[in-house]
């Protein structure tokens, strides 16, 4: 099989974009024939700019699609895709934030790293596909450019699992050549030893006898005869040779090299030097290219071949649970993990503890673990590792403006025993975030990048910008390159402490703070740090201890007045609820960005209407002014498309042009709350206009659904309501018309009413009440169709019938149906939800399995009903 599409002929190619988003096509010169050029402008959105065409294609076994790229653009997300003939679920290859080059390069891409990207399809392989796009869309660049595609290919390659001839190997002409297969015949009881008379430069070469596929090496040295520096090379012919991969800093043992989409027929180290005047391998081991797919796939695959505690517990497979420590409207922000470790801002590096007895460093798999927060709400965190001779506690704060955030943390290390005891508290600076690589929405969680370090005796630079400040002057700093041992056994060792400055090209150093203490009978020590993501803010300091510990009581004191302004009076047995309220809100508070409300800081760094809207009233209902709810409310205002349409969400990218048809309905019901909580007509005056364009383009929605197509019987429950969208997750693979968007619908025309009320706007609020009892009764007439056909709940879609609790909670809160809805059916929904949540519970089988955050929403449906 061999497919290709030489661009000499453009007309099967069309264009086509997001809204806010122009886009065209246009014929252009290729490397090697002709290209076709993708002219776009973002347009200040979050959306994309594609060409399409249709091509058939069965995909056999295994394949290989390659294409030549080159623009003049901004750097921004590339995307290839194959969509199915349905055009409902979509493959892709996706690179984001693409550095697009002015010259031409080649992109190949293989089978396996070509992804399900959505749809409803059960089966997730592709074999087959009816039409392929090249996507551009906003990544970190935006704005406007060109993107020239030519020679795309698809062409069959042999089965992945068929074998590669056997190794031939061959060492330089000076070592023994017999000894040269001992390095890769899989015996570790073997070894190739190169010839000492030779000099310090030595070469082991490998011959796969055709090219082959693989992802990292694992070298496993002889003890005294590694070496500490050198390359791997590649080459087709085994004349001409590329270095791939410069090793500096190596320290022998066991060592892996992570090598993404390696290549090659040839493969030769080049030995530079080393602590011995020979080099002994007793095995190296090609990686299968899983292995080196992504960073944060190497460095899972460490984590699962080492002791566990080495890595973090999320890189190490476990869940891995965090809280946030932030300030209100904070620009950035850090995260605690459970087991202690600090992430020094958004998608930044973390400072990990270990505590070492002689040569033995203890992690967190090695102790007992709990949490806690001052007075059981503030939210400045604390983990206590506990030991049978020790406890750490590691307690955290933030504090500064929202442009200049500064994290703050305490190590206090207590002796349980009434023996003194010699300790030393290792905190290490690790490529790693808190986010565990679980997380990819937004911020891609898990590796992240540390290539320069610098200790100047006071303060710790990472990567030429994030100060790390300790109060208390470590007895040992250390920096270290991720070709030396890991840092667990940097701090077992602690012989590498001299080096205080780094340059690793890999990107993955870590360096260590060592700190001795030797620990009177029950008496403790600790040592603070002041973490800067953006380097030394102004104002500097605190400088002292006595100043550190003003500045956490001032944190403290300030974090109880936000949090108390409405007061709760619970029995005992409430109080913990009481309490999450109060720690919710600060998180509400720490994860918007000034006065942009958001539902989180990495994954969900991104500001949804839908989330927006029930936090704002969740913040008024608390206490905080209605003029920071009314200065988001401007903010959404401002990324409104034209035609009235409200977007999902919105960033620093833009708005998302994404179709989420509960939008319009909650973006109204924010400007409604203003009115509700004594923001005065001012406000309602300047985004009346806003307000009633989403509720035209609401209408333009509804109407486009009342046509005679969804007269049919299958398609009557449709008509009148909100077009099919994704705004319901659940709906994420194929929209659905979610009677989720319908509740949110209705809850906006009935407040588009009140908002032209209040303005003393008569005639508006007439024609919009008349718009409203229409909705409603084509609303409840679908559910009366519902009925009929035997569901004996309120469903989640129209055409599914299907059942989510979660969905129909909508309709009570903030919707105010509770009433006006079937009554059986609305009391059916909950109890059926019930009995689900009880086997759940106890375990038994039933069809539903997952945890989402919306079932909180439940609760409060319960105490309504």
């Amino acid at each position: 099989m061999d497919v290709r599409d030489d661009f000499a002929d453009m007309t099967p190619w069309r264009v086509s974009a997001s809204d806010g988003v122009s886009a065209s096509i246009h014929p252009a010169d290729g490397p090697e024939g002709k290209a076709l050029r993708l002219d776009f402008d973002l347009g200040g959105s979050a959306g994309y700019a594609m060409a399409r065409r249709a091509l058939p294609v069965e995909l056999p076994e295994n394949y290989e699609i390659s294409f030549f790229v080159r623009g003049d653009a901004p750097d921004n997300n590339l995307e290839f895709k194959f969509i199915d003939a349905s055009g409902d679920s979509v493959w892709w290859f996706r690179r984001r934030n693409f550095q697009f080059p002015k010259g031409w390069r080649q992109v190949r891409i293989k089978k396996r790293q070509i992804e399900f990207a959505w749809g409803p399809t059960a089966d997730r392989v592709l074999h087959r596909a009816a039409s392929v796009e090249f996507v551009v869309s906003a990544g970190k660049g935006g704005g406007r450019g060109a993107v020239s595609f030519a020679g795309l290919s698809i062409r069959e390659l042999p089965p992945e699992s068929a074998p590669f001839p056997a190794i031939q190997a061959s060492a330089s002409s000076d070592s023994p050549g017999s000894e040269s297969f001992r390095a890769v015949d899989g015996d570790a009881s073997t070894a190739w030893k190169s010839a000492p008379s030779q000099g310090a430069v030595q070469t082991l070469t490998l011959d796969f006898g055709r090219p082959r596929e693989f992802g990292g090496l694992t070298l496993s040295w002889l003890p005294g005869l590694h070496a500490s520096r050198y390359d791997v090379e590649f080459s087709d012919d085994g004349k001409q040779w590329r270095t791939i991969r410069r090793v500096a800093g190596a320290d022998g043992g066991r060592h892996s090299l992570m090598l993404s989409d390696a290549e090659t027929r040839y493969l030769r180290l080049r030995l530079l030097e080393g602590p011995s005047s020979a080099y002994g391998l007793s095995e190296l081991r090609l990686r299968e290219p899983a292995f080196g797919a992504t960073p944060n796939a190497f460095f899972q695959a460490l984590a699962k071949e080492s002791p566990r505690g080495h890595y973090p517990r999320g890189m190490s497979g476990e869940q891995s649970f965090w809280t946030l420590v932030g300030v209100d409207g904070g620009h950035d922000s850090g995260l605690l993990s459970e087991d202690g470790a600090l992430e020094a801002g958004k998608g930044g590096f973390s400072i990990e503890p270990f505590v070492a007895q002689g040569s033995r460093v203890v992690t967190w798999a090695d102790v007992e673990i709990s949490q806690s927060l001052p007075d059981g709400f503030l939210p400045m965190p604390a983990v206590t590792w506990r030991h049978p001779q020790w406890e750490l506690r590691t307690s955290v704060f933030a504090a500064g403006l929202p442009d200049a955030v500064r994290l703050f943390a305490r190590y206090t290390l207590t002796n349980r025993t009434g023996e003194r005891l010699p300790l030393r508290l290792a905190l290490a600076a690790r490529p790693f975030q808190v986010n565990a690589p679980s997380q990819f929405l937004g911020i891609e969680g898990g590796v992240s990048p540390v290539r320069d370090l610098d200790w100047d005796g006071r303060v710790l630079t990472v990567n030429g910008r994030c100060s790390l400040r300790p109060l208390d002057a470590p007895d040992k700093v250390g920096v270290f390159s991720s070709d030396s041992s890991g840092i667990v056994e940097q701090i077992a060792a602690s012989v590498g402490f001299s080096t205080r400055s780094l340059h690793d090209e890999a990107g993955y150093a870590s360096a260590a703070l060592s700190y001795p203490f030797i620990l009177p009978p029950h008496g403790d020590a600790s040592v603070v740090l002041v973490l800067s993501p953006a380097g030394e803010p102004r104002g500097g300091g605190p400088d002292s201890r006595e100043e550190f510990d003003r500045l956490e009581k001032a944190t403290a004191d300030s974090w109880r007045e936000k949090l108390s302004r409405v007061a709760l009076s619970v029995p005992p047995v409430g109080q913990p609820l009481a309490d999450s309220l109060r720690t919710t809100l600060a998180h509400i508070l720490m994860s918007r960005n000034g006065v942009v409300l958001q539902p989180g800081t990495r994954s969900y760094d991104r500001s949804w209407i839908r989330d927006g809207a029930m936090m704002a009233q969740a913040l008024l209902r608390m206490g905080v002014p209605v003029q920071e709810i009314a200065s988001y409310a401007h903010w959404f205002a401002g990324r409104q498309f034209p035609d009235g349409k409200v977007p999902c969400c919105a960033d620093t990218r833009g708005s998302d042009p994404v179709a989420e048809n509960d939008s319009q309905g909650e973006f109204i019901f924010l400007v409604r709350l203003l009115n509700d909580y004594g923001g005065g007509t001012k406000d309602l005056q300047t985004l009346w206009p806003h307000a009633e364009a989403a509720a035209r383009y609401m209408e333009t929605l509804r109407q486009s659904e009342r046509s005679e197509k969804n007269r049919t019987p299958e398609t009557i429950s449709n008509w009148g309501l909100m077009p099919a969208s994704i705004s319901h997750e659940g709906y994420s693979a194929k929209p659905m018309h979610s009677y989720w968007d319908d509740f949110w619908s209705l809850r906006g025309y009935k407040d588009i009413v009140v908002i032209a009320k209040v303005l003393g706007r008569k005639g508006d609020a007439s024609y919009w009440e008349g718009r409203r009892d229409e909705f409603r009764r084509d609303l409840y007439a679908s559910l009366a169709s519902m009925k009929a056909r035997g569901v004996p709940y309120i469903p989640g879609a129209a055409e599914l019938g299907d059942f989510d609790a979660t969905s129909t909670t909508i309709a009570l809160a903030p919707g105010g149906e509770q009433a006006n809805l079937p009554q059986a059916q609305l009391i059916e929904t909950f109890e059926k939800y019930w009995r689900n949540f009880i086997d759940r519970r106890d375990g038994r089988k039933n069809d539903w399995i997952d945890y989402t955050p919306y079932e909180w929403r439940v609760v409060g449906t319960f105490v309504r009903l």
